[in-house]
């Protein structure tokens, strides 16, 4: 939703106040399709070229996410952290073996039903059973796990932030791009430079549009949205911190309502939860199972 708001304020207040200014639209609609072509088909064929198949994909699949809003709020972390108090109360009271069923198998287990959005994060519900099995092996001790963990997370963070460096690239080529579309326009000008003032003057105004819409492209709308991508990254990591935070307290002996407080100590303060928020909310989850 903001992304749209932003875009289409982007466009009205440009092109407002050129229209302000006195500028004709006449020129730009003239030359904006050829400038267009030549600045999106050379962004495009760059992009192929600088990254590989796989890239390619994980950035067209992440695109379309990035115009929806985040989906880390409050409510889903106190979900997360519910979840998480619901298993390790389990397995503080019944032995940690008796959680292997439902890390096993959290699509059929009552626990994980419970909390349907985070059981419906595929990449996240694995990164809490992996653990949990590891912790109910009981072959790890903190230290290892935690480095455990720290490697997976750098993995993701750098995984996830493929297709952010792969937009961020585009944008950065854009204003070339538009130099580009505009020196094939002086080209153009400059063999023709027998023609009168005003038609010289029409073709010089039209090769500057390229120019003009590869930096409007670049700062306008796509190095915008790879900022966006970013903020979304480490969004997402922060959400596997606070549960490697909550677990490895477990591992040192915590209680799960001490180790709660160490994951949500972990959250930004947008979407952190107060202590008395937090603890109202899952003890209320733990009376209505």
């Amino acid at each position: 939703m903001f992304v749209m708001a932003g875009y289409l304020m982007v466009i009205g207040c440009v092109l407002g106040g050129y229209a302000l200014a006195g500028g004709s639209f006449a020129v730009i609609l003239h030359a904006a399709p050829h400038e267009l072509f030549v600045i999106g088909g050379a962004a495009l064929g760059a992009f192929l070229v600088g990254n590989s198949g796989k890239t390619i994909k994980a950035t067209l699949k992440y695109v379309p996410s990035l115009l929806k809003g985040s989906k880390y709020s409050k409510a889903r972390y106190l979900e997360l952290m519910s979840l998480l108090y619901g298993v390790l109360v389990k397995a503080r009271k019944e032995g940690m073996m008796s959680i292997e069923g439902d890390i096993e198998k959290p699509g059929e287990s009552a626990l994980f039903k419970k909390y349907p959005l985070i059981a419906a994060d595929h990449h996240l519900m694995e990164f809490i059973t992996d653990y949990l099995r590891m912790m109910v092996s009981g072959n790890l001790n903190a230290h290892e796990l935690e480095n455990l963990m720290d490697n997976e997370i750098d993995t993701h963070h750098h995984e996830a932030g493929v297709p952010a460096g792969a937009i961020q690239a585009v944008g950065d080529g854009l204003p070339a791009f538009g130099i580009v579309a505009a020196v094939l326009g002086v080209v153009k000008t400059m063999a023709s430079v027998g023609a009168s003032p005003a038609v010289l003057g029409q073709m010089i105004a039209g090769a500057l549009v390229g120019t003009f819409l590869g930096i409007l492209m670049a700062y306008g709308f796509v190095s915008p949205l790879a900022s966006l991508a970013n903020q979304k990254i480490d969004e997402s990591t922060k959400e596997l911190q606070c549960v490697k935070a909550t677990l490895l307290a477990t591992v040192q002996g915590y209680a799960p309502a001490v180790a709660l407080e160490f994951g949500r100590k972990v959250l930004y303060s947008t979407e952190r939860p107060g202590f008395s928020e937090l603890e109202g909310h899952v003890k209320g989850k733990k009376a209505t199972a």
